[in-house]
């Protein structure tokens, strides 16, 4: 079974020094940043999403054995609340087609006050194509039941390990992989701070549990400030043996 890790996104100004020498031009952020881990989750999709030419251009460029999580777009997931999913999925699809190989898994973040809603969740699964992995990162509280992780073993769905700032952390496996979001160690601010030593030697020894019961595993840090991901992130792949 394989571990991955990496950073939720790649180009950050502030990541000049930790990951990218100075004056690095923006165009050449991705280069270097697979020359030191082999994913990244891509959070521009929530804002916008890509063309397929792009995802296809992506593609191209990625090297072989990289693997790309993609977040789902927000007129899906935030203002849509998954209602009437069939033609994003279909985009989705398509461009998942686009990206190949180099396609990991479809991030779903929905919106921390969408409270629990089995049957849209469960039609929502059903409407994209079986061969594209998702996971779905469930804020609210609600969400927490027995009954939610059954549906989303159904539809060989992660559930999304979550560790920040007001976040349930559960660690929950229902599907072949696991998909784990870091949005940082501080009690009162999502995405700050950066992990001790001893915390992310915690979370290697969850990482391993998963990877030796058969299980990928694919964890991404999101707390992008001050470079503290890129830090968090090289601690953890030492820790876990990549």
């Amino acid at each position: 079974m394989t571990i991955r890790i990496g950073t939720s996104g790649w180009s950050y100004d502030h990541w000049e020094g930790v990951l990218y020498p100075p004056g690095l031009p923006a165009r050449d952020r991705l280069d270097r940043y697979v020359q030191e881990f082999d994913t990244v989750e891509l959070n521009a999709s929530f804002y916008r999403w890509p063309r397929d030419s792009t995802f296809a251009g992506w593609r191209r460029r990625l090297p072989p054995g990289f693997a790309m999580a993609v977040k789902a777009p927000r007129g899906l997931t935030h203002a849509k609340r998954l209602y009437g999913p069939e033609a994003w999925s279909e985009r989705i699809a398509r461009s998942w087609h686009e990206l190949g190989d180099r396609r990991e898994v479809l991030l779903v973040q929905l919106r921390p006050d969408q409270e629990r809603d089995d049957a849209r969740l469960d039609w929502f699964l059903g409407s994209l194509p079986g061969w594209v992995r998702v996971a779905v990162e469930l804020r609210h509280p609600s969400w927490q039941d027995d009954a939610v992780f059954s549906l989303l073993e159904r539809h060989g769905a992660a559930y999304c390990v979550m560790s920040g700032a007001g976040l349930p952390c559960v660690l929950r496996a229902t599907a072949s992989f696991v998909y784990v979001r870091l949005h940082g160690p501080d009690h009162e601010h999502l995405y700050g701070g950066s992990y001790s030593d001893d915390d992310l030697a915690w979370w290697a020894a969850r990482m391993r549990e998963w990877a030796d019961s058969g299980r990928d595993v694919l964890a991404y840090f999101n707390n992008d400030g001050a470079g503290n991901a890129v830090r968090n992130a090289r601690t953890l792949r030492q820790q876990v043996g990549l």
